[in-house]
Parts: structure tokens; sequence; C-alpha cells
């Protein structure tokens, strides 16, 4: 099954027809106007048939609030195109035993009423609703049913349409982050941190495409801090020079920078094409725009003019006339759907009327100035494969969520579609440009390259709303650029085989083929490069239907194009270079390959390199995927040097009309990729990208709380999108960064230095808990965690009505699941708080590292003994004693590995950072590698006894089923085509074992196993082998050499194994090396160890000889108190007793509902947890937590990672057992402290038992096994 494109690929062949959601529809229907129905519609002005929807035309400016609409309106979809009236007879004639008056087909008005449509709109009265609706999903011609709902408006303010100040602050207002928009306002954590959110109305869009004009004057100053942390602001100095340059440049414009005007030379000027121009609309004389053909409006404000200006200037960039801006193609026949208000909202079911009518009149091209992020629109992702079906042409802007990577915008991200990124004049990237790669394919496959092609989207000139040019900026001024072109570019093509070569897969081959690669941008940023008329001209002339693949050659070497792949070469036993290449096929709106793509090695490297494919089953529309993954054969482990070769397949579509045979089309793509010896496994670093989840399919809020503009997590977070900066760093430092896309059991970790898990939102596998567990214990993996804000009130609080969708959007998690995360940190006695945590870190002694900021971070909640805990700065009230800051970095040793906890991640993402920590993350890495980084592990902060509690963990939320949203939860363990080959097809039986959480012990016993661990380290990295060997059955050719099953391979060997002995001598001695350090610290942590343990038993001694003492005297006052008593009356006596047993019960109930640990400190939760921002600590609300209770005794296999097992003390009793690295000493030592440990337990316990005390720990259950058989224990314990 294709993983890499899959989703889109599955999604454009389910369907061949648009889809429809619950939307805004002009109605008049004349039943339901009599029950008060707010239907009616009011048509346009001109030459429109315009629809309304909602209640009719509502002044610019306003709030919107959602609200089932009135009357029981429902949205039927049918399964195929009929005109209105045939529906309704078809409906009419299946209802016909319905009640008479309990439903009505409601009338929409507008110009798409005139042809064939795919939905209808009906009344259902309220007594038979549910009878109704079931009745009518039944039909075997209707495809399912949507409750109908209408928009209100609440006015905030009446602008005049022309006052763009004015309608700024008004859309400033209808985006705010905590607007109260269907519900109440919620507190907040803090001043600057929002616990609601909410969106623009309409269709989600991320930054508004159009409004980029730089508003600075030319010689206005750069105001500082203006470097685009975010999203918000960009320089203007670039852009003035750039106005001055054009204005020392007479005669230079639009046209004729591209060269347009070389074309309209010989007599080509767009004539004969139909462009659809889908944006604001357009005034019916406009003075600049001539051939305008028709105005249509589909939006519910009752005009067919432009009251905003971006309509007017999209229509005079492709269409203008005037001689100091005219547009590219000024004989194009333009036809305008206004789809966007005055305020800049467009709603999918607007898009989905005008979509139609758009294929009923037989539109050639059509431009698009909308973008977001929700790929998984279906009504609207699939209409535009019905639109390019129909042979349209579509032209969309890429987005405005520059310089950010992982931004691309739907519908542009769409492979039929062509998506354009901006450019300025300088032939640099605009800043506002959106970035690749595309999101739809991760976590399981990689992105495809977009945009297609850049444009000039800065400063660039139209016309205005009456008359006259200005200048615009943004990507959806590029769009309408290259949509000028498409239209110059069609009228060429001689009229009699126009639009039998012309399609969606033949003008983007012509344009990206034809394109100007541009420097010092990669693949992600650029496309194909720069737009150049001349050359797509060249290309169409002699054009012959035919398939290509872009991009064109896989130079993996070709830097910085290729970014990221030319910053890391290959080498055996990675994981694949997955490359998500797309198919265009000119030939026709199907086809299909004819067989699996064939590799052809052209020299040594090139026969080392194990090569293969996925693709799309079927290509349509237009196109489809290929995915190359790349990997070195085992035998090329110390190889270097260059590897190339090619990759040919063949395209087969079906005979064009007029043709008997199907066409054929070869396609040849040439590879280069550099080789070189497997790096060192310190160096080699596993990303975690498989517990990744963003928006869409739900959503996922922000990480940082105070990113007020952005309200989702939408960016892929991998390696080579918000990441990028951090893998650019860690390939400067050394290191080599791979991607795990499938579970944590897919891969061998003793290849690995450390397992990275970045903002995850996902569970885990109780297979991953507990092969991780092993994987660090025993082969010596590092596991670094970086965690983010977690608190269930605010995520319940984080949400919004969705207008478009008519639904409300619930976050799913917080900026990473940190419950799941302590499931996985089950084993090693750790836990993350919940909490939101805003604060300054600063880690001494890290060279290169200064101060950085947590921005919306958890605490750590728990660690073993011994580990090194690093705080935020301490905070001090006047008058009292300062108060320490709270725990957010933790290292500690497990085993002969070692993990590392930090609680945000958004030091690393480059989308909203506030401030980096990239050299505190090398540092981990190394420290993670085996090396000694003092500054982390200082003595100072070093924990002797166990830190913090298990007590009110953080808990998942009670009211979302996250199976509808999460991988893991959906679907069995497997190991995908992106891992590593000895994994594909295993399955993991070893590894559905329980897991525990370890004994909690003082800092000496763990210090004494970590020594015991490093001791042992070579045999568990000599044993690493057979330990990862259980991956499915048993199979002998897996556990050889994969060198040593082929001719070629043996051959290879003989060749280099002059080389690989002296590489073999050279490991050895490194090893040998290593190993007398490891013993040499080994022997050093011993003697410390011993002398600890003589300490600690001196002061058991010590404790036992007090213990008696005291003993000794409460049975003398006992005695005492006897011979006193036995004076007194008999029934006073029997009452003094029952008051004595009474008081220790009630003593014993009040110690065990302490809020303090054992050793005696109080562990505030989060409605105490403090918040250090910069503007002053400030508080979580204050809600008490309850206990959680505990959970009904586990089954199946999905609570293995949740309850107890002896798995881990198995493991440490044979370590102990095993007396390679101890003595004689050492074990009178440690059976002593354990004789003496239990005799203070038994005096300890019949001390009590004399004062009427229960013999355990009160309600506190933390370390003695003492739990009644009747009680149930809590799940963390």
């Amino acid at each position: 099954m294709p993983r890499l494109h899959g989703a889109l690929g599955a999604l454009l062949l389910a369907v061949a027809v648009g889809t429809l959601l619950s939307g805004r529809h002009s109605a008049q229907d004349k039943a339901s106007s009599r029950q008060g129905l707010a239907n009616g519609s009011t048509g346009g002005a001109g030459d429109s048939g315009t629809a309304a929807a909602g209640a009719g035309f509502h002044a610019p400016g306003s709030c919107e609030q959602s609200r089932p609409a009135g009357g029981g309106l429902h949205i039927v979809r049918f399964r195929n195109y009929q005109m209105a009236a045939q529906h309704s007879a078809a409906l009419d004639a299946a209802l016909g035993g319905a009640v008479a008056g309990s439903w009505a087909w409601v009338e929409r008005r507008n110009k798409a009423a005139a042809y064939p449509t795919d939905f209808g709109l009906l009344h259902l009265a309220a007594p038979a609703e549910a009878g109704l609706k079931a009745r009518l999903e039944q039909l075997h011609f209707v495809r399912d049913v949507h409750p109908e709902r209408q928009i209100t408006r609440s006015l905030l303010a009446e602008p005049e349409p022309a006052a763009a100040e004015q309608r700024q602050g008004t859309l400033a207002q209808a985006a705010a982050p905590c607007s109260s928009i269907g519900t109440e306002q919620p507190q907040q954590h803090g001043q600057d941190v929002p616990l609601c959110a909410a969106k623009r109305p309409g269709r989600l869009q991320t930054r508004p495409t159009f409004d980029l004009e730089d508003n600075q004057s030319d010689d206005a100053e750069v105001p500082a801090g203006s470097a685009r942390v975010a999203n918000d602001t960009f320089a203007a100095a670039a852009s003035a020079a750039r106005r001055r340059r054009l204005q020392q440049m007479p005669g230079q414009t639009l046209a004729s920078i591209l060269q347009a005007d070389q074309i309209w030379a010989q007599g080509f000027k767009g004539q004969g094409v139909k462009m659809g121009v889908f944006d604001t609309g357009i005034r019916g004389d406009h003075p600049d725009v001539r051939h305008i053909v028709e105005r249509t409006n589909w939006t519910h404000e009752p005009t067919l003019d432009d009251g905003l200006g971006h309509g007017s200037f999209v229509a005079g960039v492709i269409a203008g006339t005037d001689p100091a801006c005219p547009g590219l193609a000024p004989e194009v026949m333009l036809h305008t759907f206004r789809v966007f208000t005055n305020d800049q909202v467009s709603y999918t079911s607007w898009f989905l009327d005008a979509f139609n009518y758009a294929m009923a009149t037989k539109m050639n091209i059509v431009n698009l100035s909308i973008g977001g992020p929700d790929y998984l629109d279906l009504p609207f992702v699939e209409k535009v494969a019905e639109i390019t079906s129909a042979g349209i042409i579509m032209v969309s802007a890429i987005g405005n969520d520059g310089p950010l990577y992982g931004t691309l915008n739907n519908p542009a991200d769409q492979n039929d579609v062509i998506g354009i990124g901006g450019i300025d004049y300088a032939d640099g990237i605009a800043p506002f440009s959106s970035r690749g790669m595309s999101t739809w394919e991760i976590p399981l496959g990689y992105g495809r390259s977009k945009p297609d092609v850049m444009a000039y989207g800065r400063d660039v000139q139209g016309s205005r709303i009456g008359g006259g040019c200005r200048s615009l900026s943004g990507t959806s001024v590029a769009s309408p650029v290259v949509a000028g072109a498409v239209c110059l570019l069609s009228s060429v093509v001689p009229v009699g085989k126009r639009w039998q070569i012309l399609n969606p897969a033949s003008m983007k081959q012509a344009l990206v083929e034809g394109a100007i690669r541009l420097p010092r941008l990669n693949l992600y940023e650029q496309g194909a490069g720069k737009l150049s008329v001349l050359n797509s001209k060249t290309i169409l002339e002699r054009y012959i239907p035919r398939a290509s693949l872009v991009p064109r050659k896989l130079n993996f070497t070709d830097c910085p194009y290729m970014w990221p792949f030319c910053r890391q070469p290959l080498y055996a036993g990675a994981m694949p270079l997955m490359f998500n290449a797309t198919i265009l096929n000119g030939q026709g709106l199907t086809g299909k390959l004819e067989g699996p793509p064939e590799w052809t090695p052209a020299d040594e490297g090139g026969r080392l390199l194990d090569v293969q494919f996925e693709h799309s089953e079927q290509l349509w529309p237009w196109s489809g995927y290929l995915a190359v993954f790349l990997r070195v054969k085992p035998e090329g482990a110390a190889f270097s040097g260059r590897a190339s070769g090619e990759f040919k397949f063949v395209v087969q579509s079906p005979p064009a009309k007029g043709e008997k045979l199907p066409r054929r089309s070869f396609v040849h793509v040439p590879v280069v990729a550099d080789i070189i010896p497997t790096p060192p496994r310190s160096k080699r670093v596993l990303w975690d990208q498989f517990h990744s989840i963003r928006y869409p399919p739900a959503y996922f809020p922000r990480d940082d709380l105070q990113v007020h503009h952005d309200i989702l997590d939408w960016h892929g977070d991998h390696p080579h999108t918000n990441y990028h900066d951090m893998f650019n760093m860690l390939r400067d430092e050394g290191f080599f960064l791979e991607v795990l896309a499938s579970p944590a059991t897919c891969f061998n970790a003793s290849n690995y230095g450390a397992l990275l898990i970045v903002d995850s939102e996902d569970e885990f596998y109780p297979e991953e808990v507990a092969k991780l567990a092993a994987d660090v214990e025993r082969l010596g993996m590092g596991l670094l965690i970086f965690a983010d804000w977690y608190h269930v009130e605010s995520i319940q609080k984080l949400r919004f009505f969705d207008d478009n969708t008519r639904s409300w959007w619930e976050a799913a998690t917080g900026g990473a699941n940190v419950p799941a995360l302590n499931d996985l940190l089950v084993p090693f006695g750790a836990a993350f708080e919940a909490g939101a945590l805003e604060s300054e870190v600063s880690i001494e002694g890290l060279a290169g590292q200064g101060p950085f900021h947590m921005a919306s971070g958890v605490p750590i909640k728990a660690l073993p003994a011994g580990a090194w805990l690093h705080r935020t700065p301490a905070k001090q009230k006047e008058g009292q004693p300062p108060k320490p800051g709270q725990g957010v970095l933790g290292l500690f040793q497990h085993g002969a590995g070692r993990v590392g906890l930090y609680g945000d991640s958004n030091c690393l993402d480059s989308s909203h950072s506030r401030s980096k920590c990239f050299k505190l993350l090398t540092y981990m890495l190394r420290w993670a590698g085996g090396e000694d980084v003092p500054a982390l592990t200082a003595p100072a902060v070093l924990q002797a006894s166990p830190y913090g509690t298990f007590e009110g963990m953080p808990v998942r939320r009670p009211d979302l089923n996250f199976t509808e949203i999460s991988p893991v939860l959906q679907t069995p363990l497997r190991c995908y085509p992106n891992s590593q080959l000895e994994f594909h097809g295993a399955s993991f039986p070893q590894w559905k074992v329980p897991v525990s959480r370890p004994i909690r012990q003082p800092a000496a016993s763990q210090q004494q196993h970590a020594a015991e661990g490093n001791a042992t380290a070579g045999q568990a990295g000599s044993a690493a082998q057979q330990q990862q060997q259980g991956v499915g059955t048993a199979d002998p050719q897996q556990q050889q050499p994969a060198g040593g099953t082929a001719a070629d391979a043996q051959q290879q060997q003989q060749q280099q194994q002059q080389q690989q002995q002296q590489t073999a001598t050279n490991q050895t001695a490194a090893e040998a090396a290593q190993a007398a350090a490891a013993a040499a610290k080994a022997a050093a942590a011993l003697k410390a160890a011993e002398q600890e343990l003589k300490r600690q038993q001196e002061a058991l001694q010590k404790k036992a000889q007090e213990a008696d003492r005291k003993q000794k005297e409460e049975e003398a006052a006992a005695a005492a108190k006897k011979a006193a008593d036995d004076a007194a009356a008999a029934a006073a006596q029997q009452q003094q007793q029952q008051q004595a047993g009474g008081a220790g019960t009630a003593g014993g109930a009040a110690g065990g509902g302490s809020g303090a640990d054992v050793d005696g400190r109080e562990h505030p939760d989060i409605s105490t947890l403090a918040q250090a921002g910069e503007g002053g600590p400030h508080h979580v609300e204050d809600h008490s937590r309850p206990k959680q209770p505990a959970d009904p005794e586990p089954t199946g296999e999905g609570a293995a990672a949740r309850t107890s097992s002896l798995m881990h003390q198995k493991t440490a009793a044979a370590t102990i057992a095993s007396g390679s690295s101890g003595s004689y000493a050492q074990s009178l030592l440690l059976e002593g402290g354990l004789l003496c440990g239990i005799a203070g337990a038994v005096l300890w316990s019949r001390s009590r038992r004399r004062r009427g005390l229960p013999p355990r720990l009160g309600g506190r259950r933390r370390l003695l096994p003492l739990w009644g058989a009747s009680e149930a224990r809590d799940r963390h314990e």
C-alpha cells in the first residue's frame, strides 16, 4: 500500500466528483418562509444572479457567531449530477409515503441553478426529522446528509468599504485569540497566555494572502527586532531599495521584465482563452480591464464590485491595459467569481457552487488567491480534483507563512495544481513566501517538493479599484503573474490543437522545465525556479504529450538546491533516504506505470545502493507520486565515494480521441549520491518522527501559548521543516541525524548513541516501552526527551467554533502528550509534571550556550536518586526565605545508558522560538553518547535521594476519544518500508512483557548499579546483535553478514579485505582503550560505593541503637502509666483506652494525607505551580486536583506497559549475582546493611503496635510493599 503519498492518492481516487459540506447557500423556500426561516436570497446588482446566505446583507466588520439553522435544514449530497428539479422529483417519489408537509425542497437562486448539481437543501419538519434523515441515508442515490447551519452576526463596527485602516482593525478583532465567540471567557494562566482560541471567520486560512504591501515609506527606519521571529513582521528596507531601483529604470514593467512584450509582438495576447478569477470581484466598467465577459457573486454581500481592491489588482495583473502597469494577457476573456467578501472572508460552500459553475461554463484557467493548512477539507480538495479533471488549469498561491518551513497552503500543495511562491526583483525569495515540504505524507513518508515555480511577488504593479496603478506584495500577487503567463502561453498554441495538448500536467511541465533555477535557494524554497515565459513558450511550441518526473534528476550531492539530502551522505546501516517525487502525465487524465521502476547502476558505488520504489497505482488526475528509498548495502560499510546510476519506468495512458493504441512514455531519471563509511555510534542520532501528530486531522494547539496569531501546530515537527535549523546545527557539529518513521521496535539500538523524542503527541505501543527500556539499560543507548506544556483544564478551554465546518474544535492534547511520555518513562522511575511554565533557564559552564527561555514548558515531576537536576532561578518574596526554582532539566544514568529530560521543545523549533538551545542539545547528545560533560553533571545539582513524587500524575482528557486521531491506537504494531530492511515483516513477541517503575533507592545504590553497568558495557555491546535478533521468526540468514550471500558481494569483500582488516585493528585498539578507561572509572566508582555503604551501615547502626533506647524509654513510661491507671475505676480505665485508640487512628490518617514525600520535602501540585514569566510571577488557576481512582485489574496486551513486572528486578538481581565486578567485602557489607535494615523495620513495627498504630505508612503507599489485600493500587505505583 502506498505510504509516501497514499493519503493524496487514496483521496483523489476515491471520488471523481466534488462533495459539499454544510455551508451558506442562497435559499428561498416558500413553505419554510411561513415558518420564519432566515434563508432569503439577495440578488446582486449588474450582471450577476447572486446567491446570498444567512439572513441577507450584513455590514462588513462584524464578528461572526455560529448556531444551528432553525427549521430542520439539511444538506443532502447526491451520487450524481442532475438538475435540481430532477433531484427534487426523485426525492418526492422516494419519500412519497411521508407525512404531507414533513419535508420541503429549498430552492437555491444563483447562476449555478441553471446547471446540474450534486446537492440539495431540504427542510425537515421537527416531528419527523430523525426518521426522514434515516430514510434519506438509505436511498441508493443519496450520498450522505448533513445538518445545515446558518451564520448570524453581532455588529462590532461599520467602517467605510474603502477604509483600509478600519478594516484591518476589524479583522484583528475578528481573529483575536481570546474572542468571546460562542463560549465564556476562561481564566488564564497569566497575563500573556490565553487559555482560549479563535479563528477568523470563514475557511481556515493561515496568513491572509493579500494586504501584504509594505506600508513603511522608502526612508523609514527598520525597527529593531524586525527579523521575523514568527509571522508578524518583515523589514521594509530592501523593499524600499527595490522601489528606488524600479524608479531608476523608466519603461520597465512586469510584462517587459518577463519579456512578455516579445510574445505580444508576435500577435499573441491571450486571445480565445477563458480565464476565471476567484477573488473579491471587480467593477463592470473598470477602465483598465476591458475584456470582462461575466461577473458573478457567490458571497452573502449583494454586490459584484470590489470593495477591497484585491480582485481589481489581480485582474489587472492578468489582463490590464494601462501602459504603466499592463497585464500579461491583455486580450484574455475574463470571468470574475466574487468568492471573498470585503472582509477577506470566504466559505467552502461558496467555492463549491462557484467551481460547479466554472466547470459548467467551461473555463480554461482559474486563479485562486486562497490558502489554508487544511488539506483534509475533503469537499474542497475533492472539488479541486474535479476541476482539474475537467481539464481546467488551476494556479494558486502557495501561502504567506514564510519564512517558516512546512507551511504550504492548500490547494497549491496538490499535485494537480500549479503552486506559486514569491520572489523579489533581486531574485531573492520573499520573506513571506511559504516553504515546503508538504506534510500530507509524514510521519510514515516524506513530503513533496513545492512550490512548483516562483514569480515576482514583492512590489508588483497592478490596477486600482477605479483605475490607475498600485503595488502589492504577497504570494496571491505572484499567483496571478503566473496565471497571466499561462493565459499568454495558451494563446501561442494553435486553436485547432490547443486544448488537445494543453492540460494541467502539460502546462506544469512547460513551466517547471522552462524555469530558471535561483542560486542560494533549495528545492523546498523555490521548486523548479523562477518563471521564464520565453523558455516555456519554446517547450510548448514543440510539445508532444508525454510523462515526466519532478524533479527531472536526483542529484543528492547538489548543494544547496538538494538540501537537506546534500548535507548528509549515505552510509550502511542507516535509515533509508526517502524522496517523494511527482509524476506528471501529459498524455491523459488517467494513466499507470506498466511495471515497477528499474534501477541500473553506473559505477561501483551505484552497485552498493539498494534502491526500492513505491508509486501510485493509478495516475489521476494528470499526476501521481513516486517514492524512492535509497539504502547502502552492508558490504558498503567501509566504502567512500560517489554512487550514480539511473532508474526508468514507462507510463501508459488510454488512447486519445481518434487514436487506437494506448499512449506510452519512457521516463529516465539519473541519480547521484555520496557514500561514506558508517560513522561511530556516538555520532549517530535517531529522531522519532513516528509519534508526532499535527493538524490536520485533528486540532493540535500551538506549542507556545504566548504565540497568539497561530493557533495550530501544523508545520510537521520534522527535522526538515520547523526543526531545520536544529538539523543544520547537528550536521555542523558532526552528528548524523536519521529519521525513525516506524515504531521504536523497528531499529537496532546498538547502532545509535541516542534516540531523540521531541514534542510527541501520540501514544506508545506497550512493546515500544519495554524495548526502549532494554535499549537503554542493556545496550547503553541514550534517550533524550523534549516535552511541551500540558494542562487538562487549559486544553479543554482551547476550543472554538469553526463556522466553515459548523463544528466545535476541541484540542486533542497539549503541546505534547505528557501522560504518554510518562508511560514511556515508567521503567526509568521518572516523570514530567503538568503545567505551562514560563521562565529563563541558565546552565552554568556550557560554552556557547547562554540563557534561554522556557516557553510554555512542563517541569520535572520525579527523578531517581543520583540524578542531576537543573532548576529555574530561585524566587524570593519580601520578608520570606528564597524558594527553590522549578526543576526543568533532569539527567540520570540507567543501567548502561543515560536519560535526559527537558520540558520544552520551543528552543529547538524554528517556527516560534524566542531563544535557541542548540548548544544544550549538542552537550546532551555528547553526554548521552558516553562523554563526560561536567557542566551538566556538576555536584551542586546532584540529587542524593529520589526527587519528587508520583502522586497526582498528569492525566489524559476524560472527555475525548483519542483513538479517533491516534495512529498508534488505530493500527497494529508493524514496521513500515521506511525502516531498515531486516525489520520488514517482523513481529515482536519478545517485547510483549509488562514493565514496572523501579524501586526508589538511595544514591549509593544507584551509583553502584551505574558502575556495574559501565563495567559490563562492553559485554552488552557485544551481545547487541543477539538482543536485536528477536524480530519475527528466527532467520539464520539475518544472523549472517548480508554480504556473504551473493557472489558480487564476496568479490567486493575480497578487494577490500586489507582495508577492513586495518579498520578492524584500529577499532579493536580504540575499544580496548575505552574498556580500560571504563574499568578505571568503574573501579573508582566501586570504591566510592563501598565507602558510602560503610557510612550508611554505621548510620543504620546508630539509628538502631537510638530506636532501641527510645523503645526502652517508651516501655518504662508505659509501665508507669499502667500503674497509675490501675488505681482508677474500671469504667474510667476503659474510657481512657478507647480515647487513646481513637487518637492513634486519627493521627495515622492525618499522617497519611500529608503532602510531604518520604524525604520530608513538600511537593506542590499544579494548583501552586509558579509561572515565572517576564511580566512577573503568575499562577495557574487554583483548582484542587482530586486523587485519580485506582485502575481496574489490567487485562490484555494494551495494559502491559502500565502493570507491575519483575523484569527490572530480575535484571538488577542478575547484575548483582554475576559478581564479576564485586568483591567478598562488598557482599558482606550488603548483607550487613540488609540485616540492619530488617532489624530497624522490625523494631519500628513493634513500637507502632505498642502505641496502637497500624504497622504501615498510613495512607501513603510508597516504598514498603505493605498494601492490604483489599486495597487497590494507584495506577502509577
